[in-house]
């Protein structure tokens, strides 16, 4: 018995340090950060045909959740620009990319938060199953929409998906059962892939945000803060806060960190304050002093388009249509951006191209909003037309000098009325659409019908500038700009007028007459020490 009791108690002692701890590990309960397990739920059980099926099986529990949708300019495409009046979004401008949503719907509206608007002349389907859930909520990773499908999700291998690979099935049962919080690769999926290609369109929005390390951005790097969108860009009601229609240049807030509820998307003021550097060292109270004219993207974002992923910074459509020797579409492939991959320079069915990474930004003066040039404004095609035009000014008290992507074009216009003009570019089963019959006249004829606007007949092309502000892809503190990028001869805002910007026209009437007068000051101050010493030496007293 002895024996037997020694032995238990050393089995006992052995399962003490080895296995009964990891026992009440495994026995204890898993804690997950959300309170609901969508792949318990019955309603999310079973196989799904189609997009809308899914969408019905969500609204069963969350009864609301379609007609808030519904009230955001991401259903809308539409958005009332609250100071200029001017009626923007999607769905109303033009732009110098691909150009126009009417009469390329199914192509468009791929990245619709819905399924099947494929008429711009109407509203989105009204139908609540027509709500997209799954390309917001989706964490699978394996949900995917058709470049093609008027938003509807691949449920097939034909085609492309909306980033450019080859179509796979989506598996919506998976996809449904995995929702979440919407995370970088729901919204980059449209955003980072805006005028059809990786960063075609922004410059600081690419898939290299996806993973991105702090040297592309400190506030999204996941070995760093590792925000998502919407930590800054909060939602209330599925309205998400942030428009590029309607940008704050300074924050009227000042308050609620990225997380918080605010009335508008968090600034960088929201977390940083109007003093956000050292206030104890000259330099530090220097740049304080900055804040209140130039915006912090302007020293912290001193290049867009970081991280191997280059941006189009030119597009021209007036030389589309060539053929090569065999009577077939030329394309050329003459650029090969930082992550290796290589990218058109033409295309038959776009015109040229031109790319840049790093790229240095254009600096305006800006109050937050712009005023797009719409399609009855009468233009000068001996000049080049400004899609959009940046407001601000060094005098208005309420601009500061911003970064921007300035994106030059070349697109048509109706030489007749001289109004830029809408084209029908996408179409394969249609004899009007430039990607299918290379006929500018029909292509654009067709876009103006569809668009429901007036055209002469007569098409030329005009040269075009587009903005973009520049808010992501913020560089590390010891990346960004360095006084003497700004404040030389020649330097980066040499572009601006109506203010004085210290070392910039060292030559100036002002710099020399400064120049003398410190000279003049260090000569007296020099010429008093001396006179001081001299008089110190022969006995002399200051007295």
């Amino acid at each position: 018995m002895r024996i037997w009791g020694l032995g238990t108690a050393l089995l006992l002692a052995v399962a003490g340090l080895t296995g009964a701890e990891p026992m009440a590990a495994q026995e204890a309960p898993q804690i997950s950060e959300s309170t609901a397990d969508h792949s318990k739920f019955k309603e999310l059980q079973k196989e799904f045909a189609s997009g809308p099926e899914v969408t019905e099986a969500c609204l069963s529990c969350h009864t609301e959740a379609a007609t808030q949708v519904k009230h955001s300019v991401h259903w809308k495409w539409e958005f009332e620009n609250p100071t200029t009046g001017q009626i923007l979004g999607k769905s109303h401008v033009l732009n110098s990319f691909c150009g126009n949503v009417a009469s390329n719907e199914a192509r468009c509206t791929s990245c619709h938060v819905g399924y099947g608007w494929d008429d711009m002349s109407s509203p989105p389907p009204q139908e609540d199953a027509a709500v997209d859930c799954l390309v917001c909520h989706d964490t699978s990773g394996q949900y995917g929409k058709l470049a093609t499908g008027a938003g509807h999700p691949m449920m097939s291998t034909k085609g492309k998906s909306v980033t450019g690979a080859d179509a796979w099935v989506v598996d919506l049962k998976k996809a449904a059962q995995s929702v979440g919080e919407p995370t970088r690769q729901n919204c980059g999926t449209c955003h980072f892939y805006g005028g059809g290609g990786d960063n075609v369109k922004h410059g600081d929005l690419s898939s290299a945000l996806y993973h991105p390390t702090k040297d592309v951005d400190v506030h999204m790097a996941e070995d760093g803060l590792n925000f998502t969108c919407e930590t800054c860009h909060h939602s209330d009601k599925h309205v998400f806060a942030g428009s590029r229609y309607d940008v704050h240049a300074t924050d009227p807030e000042g308050t609620g960190k990225p997380g918080m509820m605010r009335n508008d998307v968090a600034t960088c003021e929201s977390c940083h304050g109007n003093a956000p550097h050292d206030a104890l060292t000259v330099t530090g109270i220097k740049l304080n002093d900055h804040t209140d004219r130039v915006a912090c993207q302007t020293c912290h974002i001193p290049e867009f388009a970081r991280g191997g992923v280059a941006t189009k910074t030119r597009w021209d459509w007036s030389t589309a249509g060539k053929m090569d020797e065999h009577g077939h579409p030329l394309h050329l492939n003459e650029y090969t951006q930082g992550n290796g991959k290589e990218l058109h320079t033409y295309l038959a069915t776009k015109g040229d191209f031109e790319y840049g990474e790093d790229v240095v930004p254009y600096y305006s003066w800006f109050n937050g909003q712009v005023t797009y040039t719409a399609d009855d404004e009468t233009i000068d095609p001996s000049k080049v037309v400004e899609m959009n035009k940046i407001a601000g000014s060094s005098e208005d008290g309420r601009s500061r000098i911003w970064p921007f992507k300035r994106m030059e074009g070349r697109q048509a216009y109706d030489a007749g009325l001289n109004h830029l003009v809408y084209s029908n570019v996408w179409g394969p089963t249609t004899d009007t659409a430039f990607w299918t019959n290379f006929k500018w006249d029909k292509a654009i004829e067709a876009g103006m019908k569809a668009a429901g606007k007036e055209y002469s007949g007569e098409y030329g092309f005009v040269d075009t500038y587009m903005y973009w502000p520049i808010t992501h892809m913020v560089a590390p503190a010891d990346k960004a700009l360095e006084c003497q990028e700004c404040h030389a001869d020649g330097g980066r805002l040499a572009n601006l007028a109506g203010f004085y910007m210290p070392g910039s026209q060292p030559k100036s009437v002002g710099a020399i007459l400064g120049m003398l007068v410190f000279f003049a000051m260090f000569a007296g101050v020099a010429l008093h020490t001396l006179i001081r010493l001299f008089t110190r030496t022969n006995g002399g007293s200051h007295d």
